[in-house]
């Protein structure tokens, strides 16, 4: 388990936080993510999409999560099609108004 400052192995170091998700994501669902609420599958860490860190320097997206840095999601988008891997999420838990 790594602390909230530092990056896991072989990680780069520089990231953003989860609202990066926000645009990427709206293409795809209709209510926006990133105030959702996700639990991490390694640790059980719960918090907002949008306190994921998350990585931009790979092909995709990649959010890790902000108590152990595993991987939480991944996003890789084409023309036309988008991937959306989310097995580090046991769960999301989603506001969806009234």
């Amino acid at each position: 388990m790594t602390s909230q400052d530092e990056a896991p192995v072989g990680v780069d170091e520089t990231y953003v936080d989860g609202n990066a998700l926000a645009g990427p994501l709206a293409d795809i669902f209709a209510v926006d993510l990133t105030a959702a609420t996700s639990r991490c599958a390694h640790c059980g860490c719960s918090g907002p999409v949008a306190g994921l860190r998350v990585y931009t320097r790979a092909p995709g997206l990649v959010a890790r999560c902000q108590g152990c840095g595993e991987v939480m999601i991944r996003l890789v988008s084409t023309v036309g099609t988008s991937w959306l891997d989310m097995r580090g999420v046991t769960v999301l838990s989603i506001p969806m108004g009234d």
